[in-house]
């Protein structure tokens, strides 16, 4: 027997007319409504306990601009829900606790999250053997195998400056770290915390840690350190005084009063003569981890690397090319390929040739050696 057809005019009537709420969908709504923000809530903070632990507690709360009162808890909170120093939704009238609130964090100091891992694995840094089993021992060691610095009785080593010319694979194998561990990653670039009021890099610093605290296992990466880290100096206008507030926060959070928790700090800087003092000394930064140049073996190892995914002719002398690159960093190499990629469609080929790589080791190492990073920072160190 076919089933009966169903009229479009009755599902029409149905949803302009439905049924009638009874009294548990209503309690039901009434919860769902608590757990939003609610107008008629107003966001304060509890500022003391008045005998906790108590029937007769009360809660001292603080509405900002407006006053301190003494109140109770709402029907819906428990004693144990509030803590001193928690943000909390009071209701407008009588100003009871209604709802905890999360503590209030910064959107641009929770947008420096790396949520997406980065595509760059350990073989994909060339050139830097020991740099990677030094940044490995520090980072994963103590967070796979946390037994093994508890039977020694020693701490891990907490933070990593990573310190070398312009180009060398610092930011690149942070960013083979974040791609390895399953720990929440967090990139600061120094400049970032340069903030036009007073007070406020130091702010986010602190609340960049907060939240790096509530975490499991987290790494923050501060890139180009050397924006906010300079030695302290008095230049007598007082220009710079921001600046080393944000720093001796960094210094106060890195190793300061309170207990850092399971948070490793790499820091990358070309510049590490002008950083001061108190941020290298040990127990803020534990290892500092030298990018030098590349040796031969280590030149070929990165051109292979970089030719592994370019359409190149077979029995290329990669020695032979590292030979004709001295002094040059793992980015002067990865332009070197890019420009030999370039006279390979200028001259309207699909594969490249050595002599493409041999044209573009005459224009890239030899043609910009006077925009070359290298003798600078030699001069620096």
């Amino acid at each position: 027997m076919a089933p009966a057809a169903v009229d479009d005019d009755e599902i029409l009537k149905d949803e302009k007319n439905p049924p009638p709420l009874d009294e548990d969908d209503i309690a039901l709504l009434k919860t769902y409504a608590f757990c939003l923000p609610s107008p008629s809530h107003q966001v304060a903070r509890c500022t003391k306990i008045i005998s906790p632990n108590t029937e007769d507690a009360k809660y001292v709360i603080n509405v900002k601009q407006i006053a301190k009162f003494v109140v109770g808890l709402g029907d819906k909170v428990s004693p144990t829900d509030i803590e001193e120093g928690m943000r909390v939704g009071v209701d407008r009238n009588k100003y009871q606790i209604q709802i905890p609130l999360p503590p209030k964090i910064d959107p641009s100091v929770t947008m420096m999250t790396v949520e997406e891992k980065p595509d760059v694995t350990y073989n994909d840094v060339g050139g830097c053997k020991e740099q990677i089993e030094k940044m490995r021992e520090v980072v994963e060691l103590p967070m796979l195998h946390p037994e093994k610095f508890v039977k020694l009785g020693i701490d891990p080593p907490k933070g990593v400056l990573c310190y070398g010319p312009p180009g060398t694979g610092k930011t690149l194998l942070a960013r083979a770290v974040a791609n390895r561990t399953d720990a929440c990653f967090i990139r600061v670039i120094g400049s970032e915390l340069v903030q036009k009021y007073v007070g406020e890099g130091a702010r986010m610093v602190r609340e960049l840690f907060q939240m790096a605290r509530s975490k499991k296992a987290c790494i923050v990466f501060f890139d180009e350190v050397d924006a906010i880290g300079g030695a302290r100096f008095d230049d007598g206008v007082g220009g710079d005084n921001e600046v080393q507030r944000t720093m001796l926060e960094i210094v106060n959070q890195l190793d300061g009063f309170d207990a850092r928790g399971n948070i490793k700090v790499l820091m990358a800087t070309n510049r590490p003569d002008t950083l001061d003092p108190a941020l290298l000394r040990p127990g803020r930064l534990d290892r500092k981890v030298e990018f030098g140049l590349p040796d031969l073996e280590s030149r070929a190892q990165i051109f292979k690397i970089h030719t592994r995914t370019m359409n190149c002719e077979r029995d290329i002398r990669f020695e032979l090319l590292a030979r004709l690159c001295p002094n040059s960093t793992g980015a002067d190499i990865r332009s070197v390929c890019t420009e030999a990629g370039m006279y390979a469609i200028r001259a309207r080929r699909k594969t490249v040739t050595e002599k493409d790589f041999l044209d573009a080791v005459n224009k890239v190492i030899k043609g910009y050696q006077k925009f070359s990073a290298t003798p600078k920072y030699m001069v620096y160190n």
